[in-house]
C-alpha cells in the first residue's frame, strides 16, 4: 500500500519526510494541502493532525503527525531496501544516531527556525524581517554549529562515518538558510560546510530541493 503524505513540498517539515521517503525508495503519494485557504485547519485535515499543522502521514490504518516521528517510522519500515538510516543493527551506533537526532530537535531547530521565519514567513505576511531576532538567534545557532564543527572534525557525519537520519533532519532548514545572508554561519565553519555540501548533494535530497521554493519570485 502506498504511503500518503499530506503537506506542501516547500514546507521544511514536509521536506524532512520527503527526503526520507526518497532516501529509502519508498512508494508514496504527496497530497498537497492548501495552506492559503486554510485547508490544514479544516475538520478533514484536523482528523489527521489535531494541531492543524503539516505534514500528516497515512500508511494503511496508521496516521502519524510530527515530521520527525514520520521519518523515523519510514526509516524503520524500509531499512532493508533503502539502507539503515537508524543503524538499528548496531546498538552503539543507533544510540549515537538518536542522540544527534535529539540535538537537531532540541538545539539546532529552536535556533534556526526563528531565522527562517524572519527571512521567509514575515515577508510573505507583508512585514520586514526583524534584524534583532535574526542576530539573537544567529548567535545561538553559531554556538550550536561550533559543537558541530568540532564533531565533524573527527567524523564524516554527525553520528559517525555513516549518513543517518540525524544528518537528514537538518537538510530543509539549512537549504533555506543558505539562500540568506546567514549562510555565513555555515560557510565560516569548514567542517560544517563540507558536511553540508556532502549531504545536500545526495540524489534523494536533490529531488526534494526542487520543491523548496519559498522566497522565490
Amino acid at each position: 500500500m502506498t504511503i500518503k503524505l499530506y503537506g506542501a513540498a516547500m514546507s521544511t517539515c514536509t521536506a524532512r519526510v520527503l527526503a526520507c521517503l526518497h532516501e529509502t525508495g519508498a512508494e508514496f503519494e504527496l497530497v498537497p494541502v492548501n495552506l492559503l485557504n486554510g485547508e490544514h485547519k479544516q475538520p478533514a485535515f484536523l482528523a489527521k493532525n489535531p494541531f492543524g499543522q503539516i505534514p500528516a502521514l497515512e500508511d494503511g490504518d496508521l496516521t502519524l503527525f510530527e515530521s520527525r516521528s514520520m521519518s523515523t517510522y519510514v526509516a524503520e519500515k524500509f531499512k532493508g531496501s533503502g539502507g539503515d538510516l537508524l543503524r538499528a543493527q548496531n546498538l552503539k551506533e543507533a544510540a549515537l544516531v538518536k542522540t544527534w537526532m535529539e540535538v537537531e530537535s532540541q538545539q539546532f531547530s529552536p535556533a534556526i527556525s526563528p531565522i527562517f521565519y524572519q527571512f521567509y514567513i514575515v515577508p510573505m505576511q507583508g512585514g520586514s524581517p526583524n534584524q534583532a531576532i535574526i542576530d539573537e538567534n544567529s548567535e545561538k545557532l553559531g554556538k550550536v554549529l561550533d559543537v558541530y564543527e568540532k564533531k565533524l572534525g573527527s567524523t564524516k557525519y554527525l553520528a559517525g562515518d555513516f549518513y543517518s537520519l540525524a544528518d537528514l533532519h537538518h537538510l530543509s532548514y539549512i537549504y533555506y538558510l543558505m539562500k540568506t545572508p546567514s549562510a555565513k554561519l555555515i560557510n565560516e565553519r569548514p567542517h560544517v560546510k563540507a558536511w553540508w555540501e556532502d549531504i545536500s548533494s545526495r540524489p534523494a535530497f536533490e529531488k526534494v530541493a526542487s520543491g523548496l521554493i519559498l522566497g522565490e519570485k
